[in-house]
């Protein structure tokens, strides 16, 4: 059977894959499926650096705006909300491009994982909860490190939802999550898929970061931050765990000053930011590109619509 066209932007966070993603996709007839963790949700656009709607340009977007901060969100219920999006993007003749920093849930669609294979423990899991409310985030992250080293690494101990999902998948299964998503990385995709990482120079990166969150303390994140809370988010739900408004909430519980919330936002986005472009480059048939020549690239594959997937050497 003949794969299905897929087009994937993704990279770092700050290195411009929102534009990047818009350009494409009206080169090529493409639409945009954001495979971001936090754009998903209403009311947050500041501080998840959400695309406003005059950015898009008339190119359709989905997974934008589609949850209340309240609800939960993760991989699996993403790859369902992506699949529907993108047999919408097929049946109108267009090509959906993949576009976010997510390696996780990128990976998920371009190799279809199956999520199914194993059980929730619904009371290992409360155990679970109960055990990071009662010791600390830190207690669970060590605990993953003892049966874990891999994932360990690759999850920081603030996501406690992944921490505690890894140590589900070992209760369940007796494997390691890492084993488990390795294997699946190693699977032959299941679209015929044209995989681009945008990359720039660390320190260009790195200066892109700080201003970004400059501007996003200009434009209200605190105040944003207040708003959810008010809302009815809580710190420990999955809305929260986002970069920008954990360290904010810090700040509101008068545990640090403004600004050290501020730098601790600079701070952990430049680490997310070394752990995306690590989760990349352990990803096959990638085509690393240059932010700033991206254009030019783009002009190679956007031919007519299926010729963007060719490959190019070089």
């Amino acid at each position: 059977m003949e794969k299905k066209p897929l087009i994937i932007i993704a990279g770092p966070t700050a290195v411009g894959k929102t534009a990047s993603s818009v350009g494409l996709a009206k080169r090529i007839n493409g639409q945009v499926i954001s495979a971001d963790s936090m754009q998903v949700y209403r009311y947050m656009d500041i501080g998840s650096a959400k695309i406003r709607p005059e950015e898009m340009e008339g190119v359709p977007h989905y997974l934008i705006d589609c949850l209340e901060p309240t609800e939960d969100f993760n991989v699996t219920r993403f790859q369902e909300m992506a699949f529907e999006s993108m047999d919408k993007i097929y049946s109108e003749g267009s090509i959906p491009i993949l576009a976010g920093g997510t390696g996780f849930y990128i990976q998920s669609v371009l190799y279809n994982i199956d999520f199914k294979t194993t059980e929730i423990d619904e009371a290992y899991r409360d155990e679970l909860e109960k055990e990071g409310l009662a010791h600390g985030k830190e207690f669970l992250h060590a605990k993953l490190r003892e049966v874990d080293p891999a994932s360990a690494d690759a999850i920081p101990a603030g996501n406690m939802k992944r921490v505690i999902r890894a140590l589900e998948y070992y209760h369940s299964t007796g494997r390691q999550i890492s084993v488990h998503n390795e294997e699946e990385r190693k699977k032959e995709p299941a679209y015929d898929a044209a995989f681009f990482v945008l990359t720039m120079p660390r320190d260009i990166l790195y200066d892109r970061i700080n201003l970004r969150v400059d501007q996003m303390m200009e434009e209200g994140l605190l105040e944003e931050t207040k708003k959810l809370l008010e809302l009815g988010v809580t710190e420990e739900m999955t809305a929260m765990q986002g970069l920008g408004y954990r360290q904010i909430v810090h700040y509101l519980q008068g545990k640090c000053s403004l600004e050290k919330a501020v730098d601790d936002i600079k701070k952990e986005t430049r680490h997310f930011a070394k752990r995306q472009l690590t989760w990349f480059r352990r990803e096959k048939n990638v085509i690393w590109v240059d932010r700033q020549q991206f254009t030019d690239t783009l002009c190679l594959f956007a031919g007519n619509g299926r010729s963007c997937l060719r490959r190019t050497e070089g």
